[in-house]
This record gives structure tokens, C-alpha cells and sequence, in this order.
């Protein structure tokens, strides 16, 4: 089984930064399929274009623009692709970092897709200081990454403890954030108190109901700007309630507005 090292990946890699532990690229990939293989350290995909498979000893997981995984070091697994661009970018940790900043590494050990909307915006949020890389950027990546791994463990603590209801409105919540939802709707159809739902919701999702919705939908259009969707469908498809809305609530939470961003994802 081939083992990939210090920024290693299957593909061109058209961007490369090393920081004091990290190792960030941005890679094309090119092969329709790799065999099974893994990386000396710990790391962070996340899919800006395209799609691929992924698949490790547990599962196989169907990624597309926007997938979120993390590899434990030396977790084995395999990829193919379409005929299509797909694009990756990495955030690969090795165990000075770990060491440093105080993070258990094997509390995250495996493969994960991770769902939560909050961990991929912070990804996101990683991208765009890697590529405005202003005299702050490492410091923030650094910040960034910190937080990331702090939600990251307390989400998988908790991931066994959950009712059935976290996980179902999780579902719900998924499939139907861009329609107009009812807490008196969504307490009958998951058969609790709404007033149980109000007050736990805070407790599994770390923020309330609105806001969760809120990064579902920015994510969604983290995705469709990839695309040569315009602003204003954007915002339809997405469930804001106009472009207006769209631009305002994007800037707030990534920091820049939407067409700037898609201008960092095109350098």
C-alpha cells in the first residue's frame, strides 16, 4: 500500500503552503482512479469542485462540491472519479501541531463525513484567509483550525448520547431548509413538546434553530458558486429572501461577498 507524505496527493497540485505544522494545498485531481493508499498525517479534505467516491474500511462516501472528510493518519482508503474537474483542498496536520497546540488527535481517529453545516463554514472560512494570505492569515488559520477541532470532538462525544429525534430533525433540517418550516409542524412530526424542542435544540446543535437553517443554506450556495450561477438564483434556489438578504447574511458569516468569493475560488 503506497504511503503519501508531506503534502503528497494524487493529482497537480497547483497551490502549496507551508506553516508552522500545516501543510495546505489546493490540488487538481487527475486520476480516474487511485488503489488503496494513506497519508503519513492527519488531514482535512474538502471538496471545492466536482465529485468523486471515497471509500475506507467502514464506507463509501459519494462526494460532491461542498463534502467536508477527515482522515486519522494512516486510515487506508481508495478514490475514483468521473470525467469531470474535481478540485481538493487539504489541510494536512502533523503531530508537532497536535503536540503544540494541545489537541488529542486520537479522539478523532478514522474516517468521517462531516454533515455540520458549522464545521463547513468554517472550512470555508480557512480557504478564503488561504487565499487572501494577508499579514494575518496564519494567525487566523490557526485560530480557525483550533475551533474547528474543538466542535469537531465535542460533536463526536455526544454522538452516541443523542435521542432519535436529534438525529431525524437533523435529517429534516437537511432536506427542507430552503422551505418555510414550523416548529409546531416539526415537534408533531418528531412527536415532542415544541417547547422540548426549543430548548434542546441549543443543546445538540450548538446554536438555535434559525441560525442552523441559515448555514445550511450558505453552504448550499458555497456550492452553486462554483457554478456559473448568477447571484439573484443563488439566492432563490437557496431559500434567502432575495439577493439582497443573500449578500448581506454571506458577508456576515464568510467575511467577504459572494461575487468575491468566487473570485478567490477562480486564483
Amino acid at each position: 500500500m503506497k504511503t503519501l507524505h508531506n503534502g503528497e496527493y494524487f493529482g497537480d497540485t497547483n497551490d502549496i503552503v507551508n506553516l508552522d505544522g500545516l501543510i495546505i494545498t489546493d490540488t487538481e485531481y487527475t486520476h480516474p482512479y487511485v488503489d488503496w493508499h494513506y497519508h503519513e498525517n492527519a488531514y482535512f479534505t474538502f471538496l471545492l469542485q466536482g465529485n468523486m467516491i471515497e471509500g475506507n474500511k467502514k464506507e463509501t462516501y459519494e462526494c460532491s462540491a461542498g463534502t467536508l472528510l477527515y482522515h486519522h493518519w494512516e486510515d487506508p482508503h481508495y478514490n475514483s472519479k468521473p470525467d469531470i474537474f474535481t478540485r481538493g483542498f487539504h489541510i494536512e496536520i502533523s503531530q508537532n501541531w497536535f503536540d503544540r497546540f494541545d489537541v488529542q488527535k486520537n479522539d478523532a481517529e478514522g474516517s468521517f463525513n462531516i454533515q455540520d453545516p458549522t464545521l463547513k463554514l468554517l472550512v470555508y472560512k480557512i480557504f478564503k484567509e488561504n487565499q487572501t494570505r494577508d499579514h494575518t492569515f496564519e494567525l487566523a488559520i490557526h485560530q480557525l483550525l483550533l475551533n474547528l477541532f474543538s466542535q469537531f470532538g465535542i460533536r463526536k462525544d455526544k454522538t452516541e448520547k443523542k435521542p432519535v429525534w436529534v438525529s431525524q430533525l437533523n435529517e429534516i433540517l437537511h432536506e427542507s431548509f430552503t422551505e418555510k418550516l414550523s416548529l409546531i409542524e416539526l415537534s408533531t412530526v418528531l412527536n415532542i413538546h415544541p417547547i422540548h424542542l426549543s430548548r434542546d435544540f441549543q443543546k445538540y446543535f450548538h446554536c438555535n434553530l434559525g441560525e442552523y437553517l441559515r448555514k445550511l443554506k450558505l453552504n448550499k450556495s458555497l456550492e452553486l458558486l462554483t457554478k456559473q450561477t448568477s447571484l439573484t438564483d443563488i439566492a432563490i434556489e437557496c431559500g434567502f429572501a432575495d439577493q439582497s438578504h443573500f449578500i448581506r447574511c454571506f458577508k456576515e458569516n464568510i467575511g467577504v461577498t459572494p461575487l468575491k468569493f468566487r473570485n478567490l475560488l477562480k486564483k
